[in-house]
């Protein structure tokens, strides 16, 4: 039985060192990444995911706000 990811988490943006949520982002019903993506009040884009190192690293190094995990 696999549990829920949480939908939202906070961290420090690394520009401006204010809090910054990030938010679960939608993906298809597979398990190799649940990635999160937030906006700090600075402007900054703060991406997070937990899941297959491959699709971790592709979404978080990725520029692309179109970003998509395939097979």
């Amino acid at each position: 039985m696999s549990s829920k990811p949480v939908r939202v988490l906070t961290f420090k943006c690394k520009k401006c060192k204010k809090s910054v949520q990030v938010f679960l982002q939608k993906v298809s019903a597979c398990s190799h990444i649940q990635p999160y993506q937030g906006l700090c009040s600075c402007g900054e884009l703060h991406r997070y995911a937990t899941g297959q190192d491959s699709a971790v690293n592709s979404f978080v190094n990725s520029t692309d706000s179109g970003w998509i995990h395939e097979h």
